[in-house]
C-alpha cells in the first residue's frame, strides 16, 4: 500500500485551506493525476481492503463505533426502524462499519430492516424518503438483487420525474407533501448521497452531474457571503440570520463524498471546492473550545444554544473525508480529530449517544407560541438513531489518521 503526503485546496483568507493554484487543484481538466492523497493506495490494492485499512479496524475509533452500534442494534429492534431519513442515516453509518470490520451483526441488521421496510411497502414522496436507497446501493454492491434495484428505481423516479422543482431547477425539499417550492440544506445529503453512492454502483456519470447541479444550486441560493448556509429558500417564518449547525452538516457530508468521488476519477469540480472551502473555512472559525459545535452558530450567546452532537459529528466526519482525499490542510484535519474527542468525552456514555436535537423545520430562533417552534427551543434527546449513525461516521472516518 502506498502512502503519499496530501494536496490542498484553494487558499482561503484564514489559511486553513492552502493554494490551488500551487498543487493542482484548480485545475479543470479530467485526467489528471490524484494520487497524492492519504486514502490512495496502489492499484493492485482491492478497494475493500484499501478502505478498510486506511481506517484501521483495530483503532480505539473503531472499537468505540462498533460498541455504540452493537448496543443500539441490541436494544432497537430493526422492525421499529421506519422508513425515513434518520434510520436511513443510521443504516448507511452501519453500512460503512461492515466495511471496515467485517462484522456480520450489523450487516444482517441493516439487510434485515431494509428487506422488512421492503414487504411493509414504501413511499418516497420528499426528499427525506430517499435515504434508504443509500443502503439498497450498499447490498447491490455486493450482489443483484431485483427488490433492491426497484427501492433505487423508484427514487430515481422521484427526483428525475416527480419532485417538483424551485424556479432555479433545484428538488424541492418537501416534495409532493409541501404546498410551495423551496430548497432546503437537508436535500444535500437525503437524496445527494444515493446520487454520490448510486453514481459509482452503475457508472453513470449522470447521477454525479445531477449531484453536482442540485449542490450548485441549493449552494447558490442559500450560501451567504460569510460561506455559512441558510436553512431552507423563502419559507415563512423563517429567520435568514440563523445559521442552522446540522443544515450545514449535511452539506459538509455530502459535498466531501462528491468530492471524493471526483479525485478518485482523477477529475476535479473547481467550483464546488471553491465552494465546500468557503464553507469549511466558515465552520471551523466557530467552534468551540471543547470541540464541538453549537446548535445555532450564529448566536453564541444565546442561552439554551446547545452544544449539539449530532452536526459535531456530521462535520467531523466531512472535514475529515475531505483531508484524506487532499482536499483539506492538516490543521482542519487535527479540528476534526478535536471534535470527535469531544464527542466521545462527552456526549457518549457507556456506549448511548447522548445530545442530539430532534428533528428541525425552518423556525424562528425562539417559538413565538412558547412550543418547539424555534430552533432553540428543539428537544435534546439521547439515543437517536440518526445521531447514533452520525458519530459512528465521525469516527470510523477520523480512525487511522496522524496524531
Amino acid at each position: 500500500m502506498k502512502l503519499l503526503p496530501i494536496q490542498t485546496l484553494q487558499a482561503v483568507s484564514i489559511g486553513l485551506l492552502m493554494g490551488a493554484a500551487t498543487h493542482g487543484c484548480a485545475d479543470t481538466s479530467n485526467d489528471k493525476d490524484n494520487t497524492n492523497y492519504y486514502d490512495y493506495c496502489d492499484p493492485e490494492v482491492a478497494a475493500a481492503e484499501c478502505y478498510s485499512t486506511r481506517r484501521a479496524p483495530e483503532s480505539a475509533e473503531v472499537a468505540l463505533a462498533t460498541d455504540i452500534a452493537l448496543r443500539y442494534i441490541e436494544t432497537h429492534p430493526y422492525e421499529v426502524e421506519e422508513w425515513d431519513w434518520k434510520p436511513g442515516v443510521l443504516m448507511h453509518a452501519l453500512a460503512e462499519l461492515y466495511r471496515v470490520t467485517g462484522d456480520t451483526r450489523l450487516h444482517d441488521y441493516y439487510e434485515s430492516w431494509l428487506d422488512y421496510r421492503i414487504a411493509q411497502g414504501y413511499q418516497i414522496v420528499w426528499s427525506d424518503s430517499c435515504p434508504p436507497a443509500i443502503t439498497a446501493v450498499a447490498l447491490l454492491k455486493e450482489a443483484p438483487n431485483e427488490a433492491y434495484q426497484q427501492v433505487l428505481d423508484d427514487t430515481f423516479e422521484y427526483l428525475d420525474v416527480t419532485a417538483p422543482r424551485t424556479e432555479e431547477g433545484g428538488i424541492s425539499h418537501n416534495g409532493i407533501l409541501g404546498n410551495r417550492a423551496s430548497v432546503w440544506l437537508d436535500s444535500l445529503f437525503m437524496f445527494g448521497m444515493v446520487l454520490n453512492r448510486a453514481s459509482e454502483l452503475e457508472g453513470n456519470e449522470a447521477r454525479l452531474e445531477m449531484m453536482a447541479e442540485q449542490s450548485r444550486i441549493i449552494t447558490g441560493v442559500l450560501q451567504d457571503e460569510n460561506g455559512f448556509m441558510r436553512h431552507a429558500q423563502d419559507w415563512p417564518g423563517y429567520d435568514e440570520s440563523i445559521y442552522w449547525a446540522r443544515g450545514n452538516s449535511w452539506v459538509v457530508a455530502a459535498l466531501a463524498d462528491y468530492l471524493r468521488i471526483r479525485v478518485e476519477r482523477e477529475e476535479s469540480d473547481p467550483e464546488l471546492e471553491g465552494i465546500f472551502g468557503k464553507h469549511v473555512e466558515a465552520i471551523l472559525g466557530v467552534q468551540d473550545e471543547s470541540g464541538m459545535w453549537q446548535t445555532v452558530m450564529s448566536h453564541p450567546d444565546e442561552p439554551d444554544n446547545v452544544l449539539e452532537t449530532s452536526a459535531s459529528a456530521l462535520f467531523a466526519y466531512g472535514i475529515a473525508r475531505a483531508w484524506r482525499y487532499g482536499l483539506l490542510d492538516d490543521e482542519a484535519r487535527k479540528q476534526a480529530q478535536k471534535a470527535v474527542a469531544g464527542i466521545a468525552a462527552n456526549r457518549v456514555v457507556d456506549d448511548v449517544v447522548t445530545g442530539v436535537s430532534t428533528a428541525t423545520d425552518p423556525w424562528p430562533l425562539r417559538s413565538p407560541t412558547g412550543g418547539e417552534d424555534g430552533y432553540l427551543d428543539v428537544p435534546v434527546e439521547d439515543d437517536v438513531n440518526y445521531g447514533v449513525g452520525a458519530v459512528i461516521l465521525a469516527l470510523i472516518e477520523t480512525s487511522g489518521l496522524p496524531e
